[in-house]
């Protein structure tokens, strides 16, 4: 059994047949070896009435490393969590796109036990966190590892706020909303709304705003420390939003200052030796493979 690692939780998405399949063989497989495994408690009936039941915070605090089994909106329900704690994370994809879970689901045997021997590569991610202000007051806060996105609640229509960085008006905007961005997020809904890719080593943050009506108006690419403001003008409606990683959504009011800046909390993430971003970009997005 490997120094590296000793105790080892396993997450996955509830009540999904293909997930319970992965959880069970990954419990067993660990199990076999040796490795005391902690099961989180809304997939451990799943897994089996033998196994040890915890909470996600009992996982970041009792283990070395957590093996998440889904798609990335898992791993980023786990990651907004894990961030707290000293543990390693590496995922088992059973999603769509797979851009943060990169062992295979029939076949992660192999891969894994490099893994678990410390044969891997580390990457450090960092989050966002989002506040609400409201009349100077901190009414609502949430960590982001994708996105932070300021949007209309239910209906989408045109807002208007103004941008500053590091409390130096940027501009004013009339749009669908905003998206602040990670490195790790330029992949999601950023990269959907036109923003650029931007290498997980970079400390960067990418604001994109939603159909601006402004054919001026680009995405721009800023230092991983400022402070992003947005302001909400007082003119807007109601029921606006910000919503963290398209999961956790914090109401705002006309007139309110959302802040976005780095988070103090860093994922670390790992894969198997030799992991290549440009290969999962190309295999993910589809980019053509080499001419010559």
């Amino acid at each position: 059994m490997s120094n590296t690692f000793h105790t080892i939780g396993l997450i996955g998405k509830p009540n999904h047949e293909g997930t319970n399949l992965t959880l069970k063989r990954l419990h067993h497989w660990l199990t076999m070896q040796g490795y005391s495994v902690l099961v989180e408690e809304r997939v451990a009936a799943d897994v089996g009435s033998h196994t040890h039941s915890v909470d996600l915070l009992e996982i970041g605090a009792q283990c070395d490393l957590a093996i998440v089994v889904g798609g990335d909106g898992n791993m980023l329900g786990a990651a907004r969590v894990l961030a707290r704690f000293d543990i390693a994370v590496i995922g088992v994809n059973r999603g769509n796109l797979g851009f943060l879970t990169d062992l295979p689901p029939d076949s992660f045997e192999e891969a894994l036990s490099k893994v678990l021997e410390g044969e891997f590569d580390t990457e450090h991610r960092f989050l966002l966190e989002a506040e609400v202000h409201r009349h100077g007051e901190l009414k609502s806060s949430n960590t982001a590892v994708n996105e932070a996105v300021l949007h209309p609640g239910k209906i989408a229509h045109m807002i208007e706020f103004e941008v500053y960085i590091d409390d130096k008006f940027m501009y004013s905007q009339r749009a669908d909303g905003m998206i602040v961005s990670t490195p790790t997020g330029s992949t999601a809904y950023s990269l959907s709304a036109g923003g650029a890719i931007l290498t997980p080593n970079l400390e960067a943050m990418i604001l994109v705003p939603m159909f601006p009506h402004t054919l001026s108006c680009r995405p721009i690419v800023v230092d991983a420390c400022s402070i992003i403001k947005l302001v909400v003008s007082p003119h807007n409606g109601d029921n606006l939003e910000v919503s963290c990683d398209g999961h956790v959504n914090l109401s705002v009011l006309p007139g309110d200052e959302i802040i976005v800046k780095r988070s103090a909390d860093t994922l670390r993430l790992i894969h198997p030796k030799g992991h290549n971003y440009f290969h999962v970009l190309r295999t993910k997005l589809g980019w053509g493979s080499k001419l010559f």
